[in-house]
């Protein structure tokens, strides 16, 4: 795994053209993202075309790769970087199909709030994933002492290329994943928890983006990250183009019969730093939904597709009750529903992006019990989509 250090951004004025700047364009191992294989978005992205475009946002990861059936990982994301994890964020929860599991969601829907790191993962570990948050909450910070803690863990389905059931996730794997986060561009693809993630029949895994929105006069960022193991082959659309029938040969994975037809799932995490209620962060959790139908799945009942959505302006505003320093009131700022719109759009073209992007990192992969999962033909894309290529 390549890690990036982070970089110093200054606000408005570092976005530069998509087409020329090279972190749009390649992931930092070299591989080719959607927007380099002609692949049109709408929306202007952030710097990195990442959601560690949202100021204070780090991303680490934890990639297991041994022998010939074990392909998995964790992903580790702080919203507020990893000093800002006791101070929760406004968080809003939703689940499209509820083939799946996010530890914590209830207390989401309650409080509002999600606080300390996210992390995502395969099914059968997302409990140790849960279970390692703590331990490195409580090792970074000693002042929580005995206090509750309910963060996030979401996880995908990786058995069809990773032994499932063989434990290779620890508490210590997520530790490092959430350890070895930073800001800057984000390698994307079969990389921590992606790692054996399949997306419409072709490797899938982790994929980023974001969007510049502005409002009041102020420059705001929408950013997205998915762990993309959803939809069947000939389901697949991206810009509008059915792909999923123009490539529809070598599908080991629909040709599988003992695999459900669309199963997998996605986690999708949006995070951004204009200022919002909890339930305008579930509004737009609900518009993650709009964004992967752009992609062309209609959700199969095999498939867990959850999403949070989190806003890290009013630092402070939810702090914990504390009787040393009670606070009769707080105070929000938030934007008006009536302008919210933007931020709308900008989740819906991240989520098509990230997704793309995902797609476009998957390099092709053999894994537990021989079967092997292609990867998206990149160069057969490009020509779809060049000069009106239709095939």
């Amino acid at each position: 795994m390549l890690l990036i250090p982070a970089t110093t951004r200054k606000r408005p004025g570092t976005v530069q053209n998509p087409q020329l700047n090279g972190p749009f364009l390649v992931t930092p191992a070299g591989t080719p993202r959607a927007r380099a294989l002609g692949i049109p978005f709408g929306g202007t992205p952030g710097q990195w075309n990442a959601i560690t475009d949202v100021p204070g946002v780090e991303v680490g990861y934890h990639t297991i790769i041994a022998g010939d059936s074990v392909r998995t990982g964790v992903t580790g994301i702080h919203p507020r970087g990893r000093a800002g994890s006791l101070d929760p964020v406004a968080a809003g929860f939703f689940s499209q199909n509820g083939n799946g599991e996010m530890t914590g969601a209830s207390w989401v829907e309650e409080s509002g709030t999600c606080s300390l790191p996210i992390a995502i993962t395969n099914t059968h570990a997302v409990g140790i994933a849960h279970a390692g948050i703590i331990a490195w909450a409580v090792r970074s910070f000693p002042e929580l002492g005995d206090d509750w803690a309910l963060p996030v863990a979401g996880e995908t389905w990786d058995g069809y290329l990773n032994d499932i059931n063989g434990h290779r996730i620890t508490e210590q794997d997520c530790i490092d994943a959430l350890d070895r986060a930073t800001s800057g561009p984000l390698a994307e693809g079969s990389v921590g928890g992606g790692t054996g993630m399949i997306c419409y029949g072709f490797k899938g895994g982790n994929g980023t983006s974001s969007r510049l929105v502005s409002h009041a006069g102020t420059e705001y960022t929408v950013g997205v990250f998915v762990q993309a193991n959803f939809g069947s082959r000939e389901e697949l659309v991206l810009a509008g183009r059915p792909l999923g029938q123009l490539l529809a040969d070598d599908d080991p994975v629909g040709d599988d019969s003992g695999v459900p037809p669309g199963a997998g799932s996605v986690i999708a995490i949006v995070i951004t730093d204009a200022p919002l209620l909890p339930h305008q962060c579930k509004a737009l959790a609900r518009r993650v939904t709009l964004g992967l139908a752009r992609t062309g799945t209609t959700g199969s009942h095999s498939s867990g597709d959850l999403f949070l959505a989190c806003s890290t302006a009013n630092p402070g505003g939810f702090s914990p009750y504390s009787p040393a320093q009670p606070r009769p009131y707080d105070q929000l700022a938030f934007v008006p529903w009536d302008a919210i719109n933007p931020l709308f759009t900008a989740v819906v073209q991240g989520v098509e992006e990230a997704v793309a992007n995902a797609l476009c990192a998957g390099e092709e992969m053999t894994g537990r019990a021989g079967h092997r999962v292609p990867g998206l033909p990149r160069d057969r894309v490009a020509g779809f989509f060049r000069a009106g290529d239709a095939g």
